[in-house]
């Protein structure tokens, strides 16, 4: 017996999709009228007509669903539906299309079928209008944000493109990082005098980077933590081989590695982990037992074990270099002299990812426990996993970095053209060293002040960089004294911006009166009294 799909559209659309889905799914049979139906159907689909806003969606949707349990349901949307990303991911929906092709379509049914999830669309994001309720200082602040994400977008279209000459591609680089410097510093300026200017003392929202398209797409083969990670772990590997530039606006160890190596690098971590994941996975099933705890223990003390594979691996564990006369292996040597026990401080609580990766338990996203096979905690966990993946790999970098300064043979396989000159690798040592001093010492107390962590991601083929907003109260107990004393100029700051901007205001009104009430009157009077000086000389002569 064929399974039955009931499918809801306008008629002459109904038709065409009805003729293709029994075409391509000879098992499937197409119904138009519920009243049709032998018992309950495999697949509800719905192609709403354009127009529909979000509230009757998000309604009708929900009654599709309760109406038709536990039958999933797949919705195909038109070019000009005009939500936008955010309104996209909060559709109740196990399939969502956005004008797709036929075998896109066909590829959703029989995911769907298959007891999986399937999610792609692509949607401009829309910009941000600044309406009459917003004060000065959040005029001032968004204007400003709004000019620089347009220029950054330009270089960023120019960097895009295929063919562009090397001493264009560093300029232009060089122009993003000066773009992102003057953002932050504008960010650092008037965030308080936003605050402080505000009438109805609501918080501004700051705009990420202006880009023309979003693109999602995600597709769960099955829904428990083997088809979430193989979802994550497809999406991550496209992003990889479609190249990497560093968006993200700091200096990074690992675009001291040629091309080659980078992607090896990145994709051997990745590999790594899906081996400790499955690891993880078989542990948990043979102690019969749920204990996160547990799992992230054993999460961190797999970690020294899971660089060494990953360095082996990109390193090559057969690939020998002559140094000082005698050759020597480059995977043993690396992982000799290297330290694997490194961590990063801004690396977040592995929990949550570990939790969905090996558990599929629910995962909190924006304030909301959301299962972990739904399209926003697919892409939450996505951006925990890169995050993960590009510190894992900054670490990694900085190690083969020194290895290089001490092995100059090593440098023409591991490290970009450039770097061979022992001047350019120890100056990008350096800057480096700077960098990371600099971010210790100013950077993340303030981070940690504002209950602010930034995670590394990979989007459309480069590094950038977002802000996950969570609590870091204990973090910020344990800094040292210098770093108490940024806090508090902090603190000091945001304390004394409204006092400040009152005494300004009433030092300008202070100004106005003195200008129009005194000096303006005393500047008529005399006027008045030379016109009638200069008509009575006129009168008798």
């Amino acid at each position: 017996m064929s399974s039955q799909l009931l499918l809801f559209a306008e008629p002459l659309l109904s038709a065409g999709l009805s003729r293709l889905l029994e075409a391509e799914i000879p098992a499937l049979e197409v119904v138009e009228q519920p009243e049709a139906l032998a018992g309950s159907p495999e697949i509800v689909l719905w192609r709403p007509e354009i127009g529909t806003d979000l509230q009757s969606l998000r309604r009708e949707l929900v009654l599709l669903r309760e109406r038709w349990q536990p039958s999933p349901v797949l919705l195909c949307l038109g070019s000009e539906h005009g939500l936008t990303h955010d309104e996209l991911l909060l559709l109740s929906a196990e399939g969502i299309l956005e004008n797709p092709q036929p075998k896109q379509l066909v590829d959703a049914v029989v995911t769907l079928r298959a007891g999986g999830r399937v999610m792609a669309f692509q949607q401009p994001i829309a910009h941000q209008t600044m309406g009459d309720e917003l004060s000065q200082g959040q005029r001032l602040l968004l204007n400003g944000l709004k000019q620089i994400d347009v220029v950054r977008t330009g270089c960023e279209l120019l960097l895009s493109r295929q063919h562009i000459h090397p001493l264009a591609r560093l300029t232009l680089e060089g122009r993003l990082r000066e773009l992102l410097c003057a953002r932050n510093f504008l960010l650092w300026l008037l965030g308080p005098l936003s605050l402080a200017w505000s009438a109805s003392g609501q918080t501004t929202k700051i705009p990420e980077c202006i880009t023309p398209t979003a693109v999602t797409s995600i597709t769960l083969q099955q829904r428990n933590a083997e088809g979430i990670w193989m979802a994550v772990q497809t999406r991550l590997s496209n992003a990889i081989s479609s190249g990497l530039i560093n968006r993200s606006g700091q200096i990074m160890a690992i675009e001291g590695l040629n091309d080659e190596r980078r992607t090896d690098l990145l994709m051997a971590l990745l590999e790594q982990l899906n081996v400790v994941r499955q690891q993880l996975a078989s542990e948990d099933v043979e102690s019969a037992g749920c204990d996160v705890q547990n799992l992230q223990r054993r999460w961190l003390a797999l970690q020294p074990q899971l660089r060494e594979q990953a360095l082996r691996s990109m390193a090559s564990p057969y690939v020998q270099i002559p140094q000082d006369d005698s050759l020597l292996t480059v995977a043993n040597t690396l992982v000799e002299v290297s330290n694997m026990a490194l961590n990063d401080s801004e690396l977040p609580d592995p929990q949550p990812m570990l939790a969905s990766l090996v558990l599929a338990q629910p995962l909190l996203v924006d304030g909301q426990l959301l299962p972990a096979d739904e399209p926003r905690a697919v892409l939450h966990l996505e951006r925990l996993v890169a995050n993960w993946l590009l510190r894992s790999a900054e670490i990694l970098s900085a190690e083969v970095l020194a290895c290089c300064g001490g092995w100059p043979e090593l440098r023409r396989y591991l490290l970009r053209p450039d770097l061979l000159s022992t001047r350019n690798l120890e100056r990008i040592r350096n800057q480096l060293n700077a960098q990371q001093r600099w971010l210790s010492w100013f950077e993340r107390p303030i981070a940690l002040y504002e209950s602010r962590r930034q995670l590394l991601c990979l989007e459309a083929g480069a590094i950038s960089a977002v802000d996950l907003l969570e609590p870091r109260d204990q973090e910020l107990r344990r800094l040292g004294w210098f770093q108490q004393l940024v806090t508090l100029a902090l603190e000091s700051r945001d304390a004394l911006a409204p006092q400040i901007q009152q005494m300004v205001r009433g030092l300008g009104d202070l100004v106005v009166v003195v200008l129009t009430q005194v000096i303006g009157r005393a500047i008529g009077l005399i006027g008045r009294g030379i016109m009638q000086g200069m008509g009575r000389s006129l009168g008798r002569s």
